[in-house]
C-alpha cells in the first residue's frame, strides 16, 4: 500500500498536514523510549483474550452444569466462526457440525485463548483504550469463552439434537442491495506453494460522477482468496500496467500514486457501509483496481469470480466520506528513533533488531471538522504492533486531550482490515484544525519473526537486512487508514 496522491476533499486534508517538530508525542500517548522495552498487555476486557479465570479442574467440570454442542456451543460457532470455518471457507477445517468440530475442540479453545482466533487484530491494551467498541466484533465474550472452556473440559459432548438451541443467522457477508458489480476480468490459476499478489484493473462504467455508500468484496474461490484491497484509480493508469494475462503482479498496493483505497476484505468480514448521510465520490471515468492475495492450497485452483459490489447513494450526501491514507513519512513528520545513525530521523529498521519503533506526528492545519468513523493499520511482514492516536491542543467539551483510536498489538499482514466504530456519526472522534495524528509502529527485523524468515526465504536470503520504506516484500510501511466524513458544505 502506498500513500497516494489525492484529489478533492482528500487533497484538502493531506495538503494541510505539516510537522509539529520532533517533540514528545504528547500526553496519553507513550513515546518510543517509554515503550521500546515495555511488555504490551494484549488482553481485552469483555473478549476472549481477557478471561482471567483458570480453566475448571476435572472435579469442577464433573459437578458443573453440562455444556453440550447442540445446546451451547453450536450457536457460538455459527455466529463467530462460520465466516471462515465452513465447508467452502478458506479455513482448513469446518466448525459447522458436531462431527467436524469435535476433533478440533481443544485446538479451537487454545486459539481463542491466545487471541489468534477469530482473526480480529484490534485490541484494548494498557496503551490503548478506544472510547467506542467495534461493529461486527467477532471476538468471544467472557461468558462465551467460559462455555467453550467448560465444553472442552467435559470432553466436548454432543448433547441431544432433538432439543438443540436455535441457531443464529450467520453474519451477513453479502451486500444484498448493491447496484453495481465489478469482477476480475480473467480467470486465474493458483498452484505451487507461494502466495501471489495480483492486481486487476476494471472499468465500472461510471460515465458520471457517482456517490457510493457501501461496498462488499466477495471471494470467487474462498479456498485461495486470502484478502483483497480495492482502490479507485481516477487517472486510469492501472490499465497500462495490465499484462497479457489480464492482470499485473503487485505487493502492498496497486503500484500507482493516484489510487484511493475504497474497500478492504478478509474472510468473515461483513459489508463495509458508511454511516447514514455519508457517501464517497467516484469520479467519472475512474477504474477500479482489485489487489487480490492468493494463498495456494497445494493443488491446482481457479479463481474466476472475485468481485466488488457497490451500492449507489442516489442523492447528494450530507457528508463526503473517504478512506484517507496518512503516514509513510520520511519528512519532518518522522520523529527520532533510538537507531538513527546520521543525527537526524530516518526510517530504517536495522537488521537483527527485535523491537524497533518508528513514530510519526501529523498536524492538521486549516481543515474543517472531520469525523472519524473507521480506522485501520497497515504495515508489511516486519511489523508487529501499530498504534494510532489523536492529540487535541484545544479539545472541545467532552473530548479528551488525547485518545487512542486503534491498536493492533498482534499485527498480521494476512488479516488486515478496517474497523468501524459502533457509534453514531455525531459521537465518533473528531479532528479539528490544529489537532495531530500520532502513529507508532513497532517492528521485529530478526529471525525470531517467522514472517521475516518466510519473506527472506522467498527472496533467497538467509539473514535479515536493513529495511526501509517501500512497496516490495522486504520493504516496510507505517500507514494509517482513516475513514473520515466531512460535511459537504465544508468540502466544496
Amino acid at each position: 500500500m502506498h500513500s497516494p496522491k489525492m484529489c478533492g476533499p482528500a487533497a484538502v486534508l493531506l495538503a494541510c498536514v505539516t510537522t509539529i517538530g520532533c517533540s514528545d508525542p504528547g500526553p496519553g500517548l507513550a513515546s518510543a523510549s517509554e515503550t521500546a522495552d515495555a511488555s504490551t498487555d494484549t488482553t481485552t476486557a469483555g473478549t476472549a483474550g481477557t478471561a482471567g479465570t483458570d480453566a475448571p479442574t476435572t472435579t469442577d467440570a464433573a459437578e458443573a452444569e453440562p455444556v453440550t454442542w447442540h445446546q451451547d456451543i453450536a450457536p457460538i460457532f455459527v455466529q463467530k466462526c462460520s465466516g471462515c470455518h465452513s465447508d467452502a471457507g478458506i479455513a482448513p477445517f469446518s466448525l459447522a457440525s458436531y462431527e467436524t468440530a469435535q476433533p478440533f475442540a481443544t485446538a479451537a479453545l487454545d486459539a481463542v485463548e491466545r487471541g489468534t482466533m477469530p482473526p480480529f487484530l484490534a485490541d484494548e491494551t494498557d496503551d490503548c483504550q478506544p472510547r467506542f467498541g467495534w461493529q461486527d466484533d467477532p471476538r468471544l465474550s467472557d461468558d462465551e469463552l467460559e462455555l467453550l472452556r467448560a465444553w472442552v473440559d467435559q470432553g466436548a459432548p454432543e448433547g441431544d439434537p432433538a432439543t438443540a438451541a436455535p441457531l443464529p443467522e450467520p453474519p451477513e457477508v453479502e451486500l444484498t442491495d448493491a447496484d453495481v458489480r465489478v469482477q476480475i476480468p480473467t480467470p486465474v490459476s493458483i498452484d505451487g506453494d507461494k502466495d501471489l499478489f495480483l492486481c486487476f484493473s476494471v472499468d465500472p462504467g461510471f460515465e458520471d460522477d457517482t456517490w457510493i455508500d457501501a461496498v462488499q468484496i466477495s471471494a470467487g474461490n474462498p479456498q485461495v482468496v486470502h484478502h483483497v484491497l480495492a482502490y479507485v484509480d481516477e487517472s486510469g493508469a492501472s490499465a497500462d500496467k495490465v499484462n497479457e494475462d489480464g492482470y499485473y503482479p503487485c505487493f502492498g498496493g496497486p503500484g500507482i500514486n493516484t489510487a484511493n483505497l475504497i474497500a478492504a476484505w478478509a474472510p468473515g468480514m461483513t459489508p463495509f457501509e458508511m454511516p447514514p448521510k455519508v457517501a464517497s465520490r467516484v469520479v467519472a471515468g475512474s477504474r477500479i483496481v482489485m489487489q487480490v492475495h492468493y494463498h495456494p492450497t497445494g493443488k491446482p485452483e481457479l479463481d474466476s469470480a472475485t468481485s466488488l459490489d457497490l451500492r449507489i447513494h442516489d442523492t447528494v450526501p450530507e457528508y463526503v466520506g473517504m478512506l484517507a491514507l496518512i503516514g509513510n513519512s520520511e519528512g519532518p513528520q518522522l520523529l527520532p528513533s533510538e537507531h538513527d545513525d546520521n543525527g537526524y530521523p530516518e526510517f530504517r529498521i536495522p537488521a537483527g533488531v527485535e523491537n524497533h519503533v518508528e513514530q510519526m506526528l501529523f498536524k492538521l492545519n486549516d481543515v474543517p471538522p472531520l469525523r472519524v468513523f473507521a480506522v485501520g493499520t497497515h504495515m508489511h511482514y516486519v511489523g508487529t504492533d501499530m498504534l494510532i492516536g489523536l492529540q487535541r491542543p484545544s479539545p472541545d467539551d467532552g473530548e479528551p486531550a488525547s485518545e487512542c483510536l486503534l491498536q493492533t498489538p498482534g499485527w498480521d499482514f494476512n488479516w488486515q482490515r478496517t474497523y468501524s466504530y459502533d457509534a453514531p456519526l455525531d459521537a465518533v472522534p473528531r479532528f479539528d484544525a490544529g489537532d495531530a495524528l500520532y502513529l507508532r509502529c513497532t517492528y521485529n527485523n530478526s529471525m525470531s519473526n517467522p514472517f521475516v524468515v518466510q519473506a527472506l526465504a522467498e527472496q533467497g536470503l538467509g539473514a535479515p537486512k536493513d529495511v526501509r520504506l517501500g512497496e516490495e516484500t522486504l520493504d516496510e510501511m507505517c500507514l494509517a487508514v482513516v475513514g473520515i466524513a466531512i460535511a459537504l458544505k465544508d468540502a466544496i
